[in-house]
């Protein structure tokens, strides 16, 4: 019986799903071939980074061991590729200790994900990128409250309780509503006025959530009001430079702290790997996630241009549109095993979920062309229910 090696780069919300469905999807199903499974991630962890705020504002442990995810069945490498040798089927992985391997495959998934785009270094503040940058805007904040407890002068203990939120994206709105329920709940611990807590969010555009209809973004910016977020429209940050914050607009404003939430672009170690990608740095594939031009690799997810064969419209970069993309991705593996026609990517229906801090959140469906709105508390278990779904956790 042949044995064939299926590896899969990248243990994010693609990476992970791609794994447990191809498990899934190719069991069984051919008695003349045994799959040997390999997930390759330069952590021993799944980092939940469409929470990457928790951390920012509480002790909320975002990581969860692959062991915990994949306890049998799937080798685990902590790895770096740094190399796809596609005409000899083969992967350079370098390990930390800097040795290196070489490692053979038959099937290839390149799940490498998104890095979170990051601020000019001249432009303070700090990022929301990385589990260490979140430690550190915990840690930040923290500092300034502290500080503000002990000042004096009432202009300064005001600056001291302001932080900007430079980015009006998914992140930036749910990092934005669980700093104001957080800081507003530490001020109070310190005996300082809660409502001398500032949480500003800065939108370049003209409205937020351009994903959605004009009454959900309405309905979204209302409820970030209610509860202590204020929404800055057709402004974006310059830069912070020792507690002054430079808008677009030429306004210059006291802030205590500056958090950029910029948004994700594609990994770019996938340029490195030598495949095809388009000017924006996505993965070329074909409507069955084949990419072009590479036999037996195959690529979903953030790193990937995934678009709608019927309709032209690409995939965003959100775990919600990675899972059932990992779910086809099992069953046109399985297909190519066997020799049979493969399914092509379809869309996933239009709807978004947000965190709006502990509790509460908006869940948006688009369904037959009525717009259908859960908010508060369903709303947020909606929220949770995704963010769990995401990370395979029950």
């Amino acid at each position: 019986m042949k044995t064939l090696t299926c590896i899969v780069i990248g243990a994010g919300y693609a990476g992970i799903h791609a794994m447990n469905e191809i498990r899934k999807n190719v069991k069984g199903r051919n008695n003349k071939q045994s799959i040997k499974y390999i997930l390759i991630d330069k952590n021993r962890y799944h980092l939940r980074k469409v929470i990457l705020f928790k951390p920012a504002v509480t002790d909320e442990d975002i990581c969860t061991p692959l062991t915990q995810l994949f306890p049998e069945g799937v080798e685990l490498l902590e790895a770096t590729v740094t190399e796809i040798k596609e005409a000899e089927n083969k992967l350079l992985l370098q390990y930390d200790n800097d040795s290196l391997q070489e490692l053979g495959y038959d099937i290839l998934v390149v799940a490498a994900g998104s890095i979170i785009r990051l601020p000019d270094e001249a432009q303070g503040g700090l990022p929301l990128a990385s589990l260490n940058d979140a430690l550190n805007i915990r840690k930040a904040w923290h500092a300034n409250l502290r500080q503000a407890a002990k000042e004096a002068n009432p202009s300064e203990r005001e600056r001291l309780m302001t932080i900007a939120v430079a980015g009006a994206g998914i992140s930036g709105i749910e990092t934005a509503a669980e700093l104001a329920y957080h800081v507003r709940n530490d001020a109070e611990q310190l005996e300082l006025n809660p409502n001398q807590v500032h949480i500003r969010l800065y939108n370049a555009h003209e409205r937020l959530f351009l994903d959605g209809p004009d009454k959900v973004s309405a309905k979204l910016e209302h409820i970030l009001t209610a509860n202590g977020v204020e929404v800055a429209h057709g402004c974006r940050v310059l830069l912070e430079d020792k507690g002054s914050l430079s808008l677009s607009d030429g306004t210059v404003l006291p802030v205590g702290l500056c958090v950029w939430t910029l948004g994700l672009i594609p990994n770019p170690i996938v340029k490195q790997w030598g495949l095809p990608v388009t000017t924006d740095g996505f993965v070329k594939i074909d409507p069955s996630y084949r990419v072009q031009g590479a036999r037996g690799i195959y690529s979903i997810g953030d790193c990937a241009k995934v678009i709608n064969p019927a309709t032209g419209r690409s995939d965003g970069m959100t775990c919600k549109e990675a899972i059932p993309q990992a779910a086809r991705l099992g069953k046109v593996i399985a297909a190519d095993i066997e020799g049979h026609a493969a399914p092509v990517h379809t869309s996933y229906m239009d709807s978004f979920s947000i965190g709006l801090g502990p509790k509460n959140g908006l869940a948006w469906v688009n369904k037959w062309g009525i717009d259908f709105v859960i908010t508060g508390k369903m709303g947020h278990r909606i929220k949770q229910l995704t963010w769990n779904l995401g990370s395979t956790i029950k």
